[in-house]
């Protein structure tokens, strides 16, 4: 009888998910926004910290771009040892464009902030000089596609955009992305459904931090980005300042756009997860028992009955064990990964649990958000 109200419950659960959360799970890229393309001046603000393997590529990818308008970049220099301004400024003179790359170092961390929003402030105080109609936060791993600024900027054009934001393509060079990266997408997403992030009346608020467009004036209206100076979550953070101040906000995912960090190790992408899994549950051991009870339910229980319980019990499991597969392949599928990788949600579903559970040993331990060297969770 126990098992069968698990199954029931898995099933409830994964007929929810497929049909009444914003279709999330359908991965759907926005298509293009119509209208003329425009001359707005861009200034992008990129923080870098030890960024010497992917820095090079980022920016020359974001002085290569089409848009019709002047792109400007002001990268922040936060305290690297590799050498990273240096590769940012030869790849500007490769393409000569030196006067368009801005690099200024980062004062010393003050208390109450993290490293990156930090370096975003210092990034921002100088963009500001150049009286920019829009700001593109981005991350010092993207590789933008030639087109990327002029689609940002016409579609923040044609839907009032305060906020533009792209989930880029991640990474899934090596075995451990293949397998666990994609499901890293869909969690993301499962989370922060885009439709309902757009939704003006849904207080559900989200943007992916590697690619923000952004305009000057939402920035200035929520305080500044001194507003969420804590905040480790600071993309989600920010979307969900602008949209309380009355901001619209749009994302979406990104074929062309792409990461090109890359996560060698399953450690690595557990590392990345228990940074900020545990600033999502709020920093509560409540919500953590919650929540891993609950991906139990809803991703461990569907295989083990439909494989080794027997009667409605076992029927119930592989009913949503299917469901499972059919909202996962949608994104297994987006990032060319063989269907079959859809049934092994559950399995990457437990890694992903373990990692949740270490985000929160490591918050305990005084080492929460681990970025670039340094522990960042604000201890409550």
């Amino acid at each position: 009888m126990i098992m069968t109200i698990i199954g029931g419950i898995s099933a409830c659960a994964w007929l929810y998910l497929l049909f009444a959360r914003g279709w999330f799970w359908l991965v759907a890229e926005a298509p293009s926004a119509t209208g003329p393309l425009s001359d707005a001046r861009v200034t992008v603000v990129i923080p870098a910290r030890n960024e010497a393997e992917g820095i090079a590529t980022t920016v020359t990818s974001l002085l290569s771009q089409n848009h019709p308008g002047p792109v400007g970049i002001v990268l922040v220099d936060d305290h690297s040892t590799d050498g990273t301004a240096d590769l940012a400024r030869a790849a500007a003179r490769a393409l000569g464009a030196e006067d368009r790359l801005d690099i200024i170092a980062a004062r010393d961390l003050p208390s109450g902030w993290t490293g990156k929003l930090w370096a975003v402030s210092e990034g921002l105080d100088r963009a500001r000089a150049t009286a920019p109609d829009f700001i593109l936060l981005t991350d010092a791993d993207i590789t933008h596609a030639p087109d990327n600024v002029s689609a940002l900027v016409r579609r923040a054009l044609a839907d009032d955009l305060d906020l533009t934001s792209l989930m880029v393509r991640l990474s899934t060079k090596t075995l451990a992305e293949k397998a666990l990266i994609p499901a890293f997408v869909f969690f993301f997403f499962m989370l922060y459904p885009p439709s309902r992030a757009a939704n003006p009346r849904s207080r559900l608020a989200a943007a992916a931090g590697g690619c923000m467009l952004v305009r000057p004036a939402a920035l200035e209206k929520i305080g500044g980005i001194a507003a969420i100076r804590g905040a480790l979550i600071d993309d989600c953070s920010l979307a969900a300042a602008i949209k309380r101040a009355g901001g619209r906000i749009h994302l979406a995912p990104s074929r062309t756009t792409t990461s090109s960090r890359v996560y060698g190790s399953a450690g690595e992408i557990w590392s990345m997860i228990a940074r900020t899994a545990f600033t999502q549950l709020h920093y509560s051991a409540l919500l953590l028992v919650g929540t891993v009870l609950g991906l139990a339910v809803t991703y461990l229980a569907p295989p083990l009955l439909a494989l080794f319980a027997s009667g409605p019990a076992a029927w119930l499991g592989l009913g949503a064990w299917i469901a499972m597969a059919t909202c996962f392949l949608p994104t297994v599928r987006f990032y060319g990964r063989h269907p079959a990788w859809a049934f092994a949600l559950p399995a990457i579903a437990a890694f992903y649990s373990t990692a949740t559970i270490g985000s929160a040993i490591n918050y305990w331990r005084g080492k929460g958000g681990q970025w670039k060297g340094r522990a960042q969770a604000i201890r409550r």
